[in-house]
């Protein structure tokens, strides 16, 4: 048979780029559909993608950022453990550890699957789902106390959990065993084994479509693609070296004692340097981070920053450079516990766009929220006898940029969960929801508001409920650009049913509730842009009326005065009052 070795053209690079793309999305809603957990199939807290026959990726949906740092490096960690020649078809791997490839904390269960055509290997296809329980010293597995791995759940080491394409149950139990929830890992680990078959099906229909050598030849040109355009978009920036620091509140062991994230970003013509010295050593508590997921998080921000458009594939990293000192708290050593990891690369995305702010600072946004609030609830149903686990990240403020406000209750940068809804929370589990609104007041003040944060209070329904949350920008407040406003904090308040109120740290575990005692969960705003006093009139007008800011904040931050009937602005009150500001 004939190769054809002319140029791949713009056309067929397109279509393959969104083809592959297509493939990973297919396994995405394959496995939201099948999956059994609420965290899985309601949350979505999911991601797949696609690799070539090297272990590069070729193609991701477009899910959670975080969780391609989850699956960076699980393929080459396949192939290290297991040589070409003894892979076959029907085989699939499963692992979690991430000190070998496996992903970036202990609940992301990742699975890896060869795929041949003709007998020849021509890729893999992988997914990887949070397990809301896998052991550990707490429910949910995630512990704000740890201080080593072995304290935040079971550890899986590369295996095979399929063979001839028939399930290792042996696997499965194991899994099983070690969860608190164990009907839920064998129904969410079912649906990851279904969901990477639907993967091999269809991409082995791509390649047979194009011929193994011709779709070699074109996914080789796809990653030169994606690397030609970030060179591309570099460039757009001015060469220069820009820094920043910024701070998690605490470690979780050492409350009150602030953690640096510090960076420097050197732009030269078309790559650039993002170097992490002078950043904290790994600490004693659970926000390490592994360097896959500061690998991550750097892929991240370049695509956010200069190349939205550009396919997620590996080529972008061609041009960056990494120097995340070994030892350190973006690039940790076992055993230290890496279970709230989310948090520091949020940090780190809020660091990055606080560095490029002077060079670029038309394209970045202020502090966001940039803590992945995680609230989880558990004890045994009172109606079924069976222990449950709920666990939700529930989202902030979006920081404002310099043409517009940003947005209020979302998931920011590294995470892109959805929330629970009130109805199938209440459905599933025995809590009531009381309240789910935004925090009024709590964006950053400016020319541009910043995103407001939310507040959900959950009421325990029967005694034994336990509650563990993880967060941060609970004393370190997302900061404005341009003259702007900080936004408010995040905080953890328990009310007992004695009318009694008392924060609790932001990184607290195993809180023992009582029925009817409620757990109120306000989370994060974002910074604002601009001065607050250049925010147009109408605009604080409007934001009064949508009741995201209150009549005093608007006259005592923007200097806006409303007329009697609350309806309109005393235009002349409001300049007098902004001109005794200035």
């Amino acid at each position: 048979m004939s190769v054809n070795n002319s140029p791949i053209d713009p056309v067929t690079l397109e279509v393959l780029s969104n083809r592959l793309l297509a493939v990973s999305e297919e396994i995405t809603a394959a496995l939201i559909r099948t999956s059994y957990s609420t965290n899985i199939k309601e949350r979505r807290d999911c991601s797949t993608a696609v690799f070539d026959a090297q272990g590069q990726m070729i193609a991701q949906a477009e899910s959670l950022p975080m969780h391609l740092g989850s699956l960076l490096g699980v393929v080459e960690a396949v192939l290290k453990k297991y040589p070409v020649e003894q892979l076959r078809p029907g085989d699939m791997f499963v692992t979690n550890d991430p000190y070998s490839g496996g992903g970036t904390h202990l609940p992301d269960i990742t699975m890896v699957a060869p795929v041949f055509v003709e007998n020849q290997l021509v890729g893999f296809v992988a997914n990887i789902a949070h397990h809301a329980d896998l052991g550990g010293k707490v429910p949910g597995s995630t512990s704000g106390d740890a201080t080593s791995i072995f304290q935040e759940g079971l550890r899986i080491p590369l295996v095979l959990i399929c063979r001839d394409d028939q399930l290792l149950h042996d696997v499965v139990d194991f899994v099983m065993l070690n969860s608190r929830t164990p009907a839920e890992r064998e129904g969410d680990l079912g649906a990851q084994v279904a969901a990477n078959r639907v993967g091999i099906r269809r991409l082995t229909e791509v390649v047979a479509h194009y011929g193994v050598e011709r779709y070699q030849q074109a996914v080789a040109a796809l990653l030169d693609h994606a690397e030609a355009m970030m060179r591309a978009s570099i460039k757009t920036l001015p060469s220069g070296t820009y820094s920043f620091t910024d701070y998690m509140d605490d470690d979780g062991i050492n409350l009150g004692v602030p953690v640096p994230i510090s960076l420097k970003v050197t732009i030269e013509d078309d790559h650039a340097i993002v170097d992490f010295t002078g950043s904290s050593a790994q600490v004693a508590g659970p926000i390490n981070v592994t360097l896959n997921g500061t690998w991550a998080t750097v892929f991240y921000c370049f695509k956010a920053l200069v190349g939205p458009m550009i396919p997620s594939n590996h080529g972008i990293y061609r041009p960056l450079r990494l120097i995340a000192p070994a030892g350190s708290i973006v690039n940790c050593h076992a055993p230290a516990p890496v279970g709230e990891r989310i948090d520091s690369c949020q940090r780190v995305a809020d660091t990055f766009f606080g560095a490029m702010a002077s060079a670029a600072p038309q394209r970045v946004i202020a502090a966001s929220n940039s803590s992945v609030t995680t609230a989880t609830f558990s004890g045994v149903h009172p109606e079924t006898g069976q222990f449950y686990v709920y666990l939700e990240t529930i989202a902030g403020g979006q920081g404002a940029h310099s043409a517009g406000d940003g947005l209020s209750g979302v998931q920011v940068h590294m995470t892109n969960t959805s929330n629970l809804p009130i109805e199938a929370l209440e459905r599933e589990y025995p809590l009531l929801v009381e309240r789910y609104a935004l925090r009024t007041d709590s964006g950053g003040a400016g020319k541009y508001r910043g995103g407001l944060g939310i507040q959900r209070d959950i009421r325990a329904l029967h005694d034994g409920v336990t509650f563990s949350g993880l967060a941060d920008r609970q004393r370190m407040a997302p900061w404005g650009l341009d003259g702007a406003g900080e936004g408010a904090v995040g905080e953890f308040l328990l009310q007992r049913t004695d009318g009694a109120e008392k924060k609790l740290s932001s990184k607290v575990s195993d809180v023992a509730l009582k029925a009817e005692d409620v757990i109120s969960v306000r989370t994060p705003a974002a910074g604002g842009y601009g001065a607050a006093m250049l925010r147009e009139p109408q605009a604080v007008l409007r934001d009064i009326i949508e009741g995201k800011i209150t009549a005093r904040a608007a006259f005592d931050l923007h200097g806006v005065v409303l007329q009697d009937n609350d309806t309109a602005i005393d235009e002349d009150a409001t300049r007098q009052a902004r001109t005794q500001r200035k």
